[in-house]
């Protein structure tokens, strides 16, 4: 038996005729649409006068049952005024960055709903060869092979794209001393399944000192004598250097048909030059005058110095082809850096103080040559090969739809050698391989569209198990279930369950032992800032961590604007033996860690080694919700202007019409049927002159024809013979039909008077009306939209050219703005609550609590309230994008014992402004003709917009000297400049 799931994965020409005719059907749709123009039962169970739409997914979009968390079509992208997929991301953080409280990073990508080797392969692709974004949440990530912890963005490209790119920038903080500057050229070509991208980078960015940001040194650290050097000038509050990058990465098809394979590789150098400074190595030597005069004194200084190199060397690739039902994905993944740090030793001073102590060093003349000793270097040298198969397919057919399998396995190989001349311990050396297998399904329980069960929605289930045999901690399982309840067309919700083990890094276990000296440092035990020998690297005593984490969902489409929606998750974590960075220096953080803390005889803190700990217990509960709209700028054009066939009308790729116009009209429609059946069973006909949603339709991914789909549309345009199949019927056309149709929805009746569908065929009535026989305001809404829209006028010849060959994103005079002429705006505000936030550090020690009093890390504790905006309007090629995030105070309480007092942490709100145009849009600067301006735009990028910085002070309201507001944010308000232009 044959369920409507399998029906959908077939093209109806009719579809396309109607679409021809209705841009409704030409154009991308809501997710909802197919509850209007999707037909549930199959063509021959329809009555003679009902157009069938047998819906396709679109090219390159997820398959799953998961509504995403935001879709952003060629038009949103546009209004982002990214300059990479890498800053786009950055962008789209509160929708992209996961809450869960695990991993973090980057979310999962995909290219056209496949995997890819290494997000490196297209970082550097320019937004404008993307036609659509879809993000979705964790769970989806099962489904490709990857654990529930990040979100998915899926990237769908373009079919044919060129561009070349130069980018120049320059940044500095508004207080100046922090210069920056970029150059970054690339070149993108994407031909069907064949798409090639090379690039080059260069880095630069200037060191930043105390001295130009004024701090207060801690005292006893300041000059003594008014001609003594200043050690403020010889500490670095953000490193100077340079790097270097070039990569490229080539993709291929391989085949024609449903049996085309695919192939990428992908390829990096990069180079990171830093240099920093620790302050200053002084000697002060003293010695009574001649005589009984005044001491004699003297002075050397010598700046300690920090070089780090890091040279690494990346590779990647990927293969895919179909097996069957199934499709196979094989990515291997490599990785080579090498990290070097070489770190001024401070002089042996012992025999010099000796000899002035003494009286027997002379020093009224110059002062004795000092040996510096050198430096010490830490190294490290870290090997990754990581490789993965991936199996994903339908097998099974329930009543309520197909059934999903993922199967996964791979191996992963790691390595690190470090080494660090102060240790005697010689080099570090820990070897990591790693065995991984997983199987997925997702199990269709219930299903409107298949009739089963429909009543209740539509429910799938999730399940996912994994294991992995690491050579250094044995074997690790986890195990995922999941349920999805699609309620309503509008509602879905979710609840996940995770349990899994957990395996530190190899970083994180023997990354080199570096000491950094005169790090500023406050001790919680004396309420003093100081200036101390920092140690950090990694820890070879970790051990393997154990999660279980619940998570609930709920996802809303709203009938606001263009679209929207609410999203609200719940967040339930508890860990036991997790890895942490080490917090800031309490007196119950000592207590438990007494080996890490060093002081000298007066009590006073001179080292301490921040590498990871081990907190026994971890639990968290949170809630995280927010909204996401869309919606337009300016009037839509006229329908007198750009009627169907009028002299504005759009003809461009994809547009969905012929050249010059809109839609796709009877007459059309009919040339295209007579190309059809004029042609012999078994030929391709010439498929040029068709519409590009057609040749969409009717070809693969690689460009090649799918006879499949070529056979059912000459079946159904050629076939006359039997019932329904004339015009008029299921399998026919019938341009006074569609006409119809078209006049009664998009004519809009006098006064209050409501619309009068009884002119529709009944099962179209049927799709824009309730139970009640309402209306349903939202289905008539947005089925009107699609089809009564007319689109924006586009210029012939080169401006058409240039907006298919990347030119710039966007055609003359209205880039960027999307299809119909209007601009866009967007809004997106996330809240996040802590309920608890708590870790026990072992078995007898008091439990902290991180949003009441105790530190979890370096910044202070866990903030109870976070918020993230982000929010961009763009009209007419002039763009701007306002970012903001709000935490809430945190405090950190004292130690009564030793007179230490609580030490609170203000709230923290800042802004990020970016301002953007596209000169070529701009008549004013560029007269009739764009010229060189042609594909360029402009940027002004503001961070920390109000130059505002976290406030913190003791139970006095004084400032301790660590958290001085430079010394927490160096730079504060800054600006960059950027000239962008694609060729």
């Amino acid at each position: 038996m044959q369920f409507y799931s399998k029906l959908t994965a077939r093209v109806s020409v009719m579809a396309l005729a109607a679409a021809g005719c209705a841009p409704a059907l030409a154009q991308e749709m809501p997710a909802d649409a197919p509850n209007i123009a999707q037909s549930e039962q199959p063509a021959d169970a329809v009555s003679d006068n009902v157009i069938v739409v047998t819906a396709q997914r679109q090219r390159g979009a997820v398959d799953t049952d998961v509504p995403p968390v935001v879709e952003l079509t060629e038009a949103d992208i546009a209004s982002y005024g990214a300059d990479s997929l890498t800053d786009l991301i950055a962008q789209l953080a509160p929708q992209t960055g996961s809450a869960r409280g695990r991993g973090g990073g980057r979310p999962v990508v995909l290219v056209n709903g496949q995997r890819v080797a290494s997000f490196r392969e297209l970082r550097r692709y320019p937004p404008e060869a993307i036609e659509k974004v879809e993000v979705f949440p964790e769970e989806v990530a099962l489904e490709y092979g990857y654990s529930a912890d990040q979100r998915v963005i899926n990237f769908i490209l373009k079919d044919n794209f060129s561009s070349r790119e130069v980018e120049l920038e320059y940044g500095n903080s508004f207080a100046g001393g922090a210069p920056s500057g970029e150059v970054e050229l690339s070149q993108l070509v994407i031909d069907g399944p064949r798409r090639y991208n090379i690039a080059a980078e260069f880095n630069t960015q200037g060191p930043l000192t105390e001295d130009e940001r004024d701090i207060v040194q801690t005292p006893g650290t300041q000059p003594t004598v008014p001609t003594d050097p200043d050690p403020a000038a010889f500490r670095t509050l953000r490193a100077g250097g340079e790097s270097y990058e070039l990569e490229g990465s080539f993709n291929t098809g391989i085949g024609e048909g449903r049996k085309a394979k695919s192939v990428s590789v992908n390829l990096s150098a990069s180079q990171n030059n830093s240099r920093s400074l620790s302050g200053l190595d002084i000697v002060t030597l003293t010695e009574p005058g001649p005589g009984g005069a005044s001491a004699v004194r003297a002075i050397d200084a010598n700046p300690l110095e920090r070089l780090s190199r890091t040279t690494s060397f990346s590779g990647g690739g990927a293969y895919r082809q179909p097996i069957g039902d199934f499709e196979l994905d094989l990515t291997l993944d490599a990785n080579h850096t090498l990290s070097e740090t070489d770190i001024d030793r401070r002089r042996d001073l012992s025999a010099l103080v000796a000899q002035a102590a003494a009286g027997t060093l002379a020093i009224d003349g110059p002062l004795p040559t000092i040996a510096t000793n050198g430096f010490d270097r830490a190294s490290s040298a870290t090997y990754t090969v990581d490789s993965l198969a991936t199996l994903r397919g339908s097998p099974l057919l329930l009543p309520a739809g197909e059934v999903n399998l993922t199967v996964d396995g791979g191996y992963k190989w790691n390595r690190i050698e470090s080494e660090d001349t102060r240790t005697a311990l010689g080099a570090t050396q820990l070897t990591r391989g790693r065995i991984n297998g997983g199987v997925n399904l997702a199990v269709p329980l219930t299903s409107s569209r298949e009739g089963f069960l429909g009543a209740v929605g539509d429910i799938t289930l999730n399940a996912a198990a994994g294991i992995d045999h690491l050579s250094d901690f044995g074997t690790l399982t986890d195990l995922t279930l999941g349920l999805t309840w699609n309620l309503t067309d509008r509602l879905t919700l979710g609840v996940t369950w995770i349990n899994r083990d957990a395996a530190p890094s190899l970083t994180e276990l023997g990354a080199p032992v570096v000491e950094t000296f005169n790090v500023p440092v406050f001790d919680f035990a004396t309420g003093d800032s100081v200036l101390a020998t920092v140690t950090s690297g990694g820890n070879p005593l970790l051990p393997a961590s154990s999660q279980n984490d619940i998570k609930l969902s709920a996802n809303y489409e709203l009938d606001l604007f263009e679209r929207s929606n609410i999203l609200v998750e719940y967040f339930d974590n508890s860990s036991r033996d997790t890895t942490e960075s080490f917090p800031l220096l309490t007196a119950d953080i000592e207590a438990a860690f007494p080996g890490r803390v060093t002081r000298d005889g007066t009590g006073r803190l001179v080292a301490l080694d921040q590498r990871p700990i081990t907190y026994a217990e971890r639990n968290s509960r949170r809630l995280r919700y927010g909204i996401n709209m869309f919606g337009r700028v300016g009037k839509a054009p006229e329908e007198g202007a750009r009627g169907p066939g009028g002299p504005g009308a759009r003809g461009g790729a994809g547009s969905g019409g012929g050249p010059g116009t809109g839609r796709m009209d009877p007459q059309q429609f009919q040339q295209m049927r007579e190309q059809f059946c004029a042609t012999e069973p078994g030929t391709v006909p010439d498929l040029s002159a068709l519409p590009a949603f057609i040749r969409d339709r009717l070809t693969n991914e690689d460009g090649s024809v799918n006879e499949e789909r070529l056979a059912q549309a000459r079946e159904r345009l050629c076939n006359t013979e039997g019932p329904g199949m004339g015009p008029g019927g299921p399998g026919g056309f019938d341009p006074a039909q569609v006409a119809a149709i078209r006049e009664t929805l998009c004519t809009m009746p006098g006064g209050d008077a409501p619309l009068d569908i009884s002119a529709l065929p009944e099962r179209l009535r049927q799709r824009l009306t309730n139970e009640d026989g309402s209306i349903n305001q939202e289905r008539l809404a947005r089925l009107r939209e699609a089809i009564c829209q007319n689109e924006a006028a586009e210029g012939e010849g080169e401006a058409s050219e240039g907006r298919r060959r990347g030119g710039g994103g966007g055609r003359r005079g209205g880039g960027g703005r999307g299809d119909d002429g209007q601009g866009r705006w967007q809004f997106g505000l996330y809240h996040s609550i802590e309920f608890e936030n708590t870790a026990l550090i072992a078995a007898g020690v008091p439990l902290l609590d991180f949003l009441d009093g105790d530190a979890s890390g370096q910044s202070g504790g866990i903030s109870r309230h976070r918020v993230e905006l982000e929010g961009g309007l763009f009209y007419q090629g002039i763009g701007a994008r306002l970012s903001g995030n709000y935490q809430s105070g945190t405090r950190i309480d004292g130690n009564p014992a030793t007179g230490s007092g609580d030490l609170i942490f203000g709230d923290l709100v800042t802004f990020d402004l970016r301002m953007f145009v596209n000169l070529e849009e701009q008549e004013w600067l560029v007269g009739e003709q764009p010229g060189f301006f042609k594909g360029a735009r402009m940027s002004l990028r503001v961070g920390n917009l109000f130059d505002t910085r976290q406030e913190v002070t003791d139970g006095n309201g004084v400032v301790p000297i660590r958290f001085q507001p430079a010394l927490i944010d160096p730079l504060g308000r800054t600006f960059e400049i950027e000239f962008r232009k694609l060729f």
